[in-house]
């Protein structure tokens, strides 16, 4: 905000690429995959019932606010919940960075090789999915599930979980209302998440005893997913810059 409001910069045709890395659902993407965002859906505006007191019928303890059972009809997303983002430029940089190399490192290989899913023993890969971004780092199977059913409840099954992260929905808050501001176009900003780590156990370990060994910076794919934003983003960038007398005026998918 304090950026995006001083006066000594115009930013009205800039263009932005929120990048990190994420935990990513091993049925949608592999370690070290770049994956661009369509929709962010935040995960803290909610209720909560202690695990222990679910009621038998209920999927989850996690109820949308103004809800009283999970999922419940009509879902009524509150301000700062719910980011559509520019799914054409989405698209587009997608197609744009979609064949770029990516390393696969043995330490990524071994890691991998103790997950099931459907995209789980890939080489890392470019990809469109979309995350859920909460403040709370969770873990495991069963939260994975819920995290799969809250983006297509928020989304109207329109989103499909790929990666979760932390910060995006404060960022595309700050870029909401810098874009009514008329400081900002909320339509040229990209979110790109590189996956660090899986979000739920590998086979042989309980949910408990896989988060034990998820610690910040010893991830199995944490360098990997660094170094994966950056030749992924620089895609785009490079793109941007060398056809800035285009791309000033025209958003790419954007008539």
């Amino acid at each position: 905000m304090a950026l995006g409001l001083d006066a000594r910069f115009d930013f009205s045709h800039t263009y932005w690429i929120v990048a990190g890395i994420a935990g990513g659902c091993p049925d949608r993407v592999s370690l070290a995959s770049a994956v661009w965002a369509r929709w962010v859906v935040d995960a803290d505006l909610a209720y909560e019932i202690d695990g222990r007191e679910i009621p038998a019928d209920w999927p989850t303890g996690l109820l949308p606010l103004g809800k009283s059972t999970p999922y419940e009809q009509p879902m009524e997303a509150r301000p700062g919940q719910t980011y559509a983002l520019n799914a054409v430029l989405a698209n587009w940089a997608f197609a744009l960075t979609r064949n770029t190399a990516l390393d696969d490192t043995e330490k990524i290989r071994q890691a991998r090789a103790h997950f099931d899913g459907a995209a789980a023993n890939r080489p890392p890969f470019v990809a469109l999915g979309d995350e859920i971004s909460s403040s709370t780092f969770w873990h495991g199977k069963l939260m994975d599930q819920w995290a799969s059913d809250w983006m297509r409840y928020f989304t109207a099954g329109q989103g499909q979980f790929a990666t979760t992260a932390m910060e995006d929905t404060g960022t595309l808050q700050s870029m909401e209302f810098l874009a009514a501001a008329h400081r900002v176009d909320l339509k040229r900003v990209l979110v790109l998440r590189a996956i660090s780590n899986y979000d739920r156990q590998p086979r042989e370990l309980t949910a408990a005893e896989s988060l034990a060994s998820q610690r910040v910076g010893a991830y199995a794919a944490y360098l990997p997913a660094l170094e994966s934003d950056y030749r992924v983003g620089h895609v785009v960038v490079a793109e941007l810059l060398a056809h800035w007398d285009k791309y000033e005026t025209a958003t790419p998918g954007v008539s």
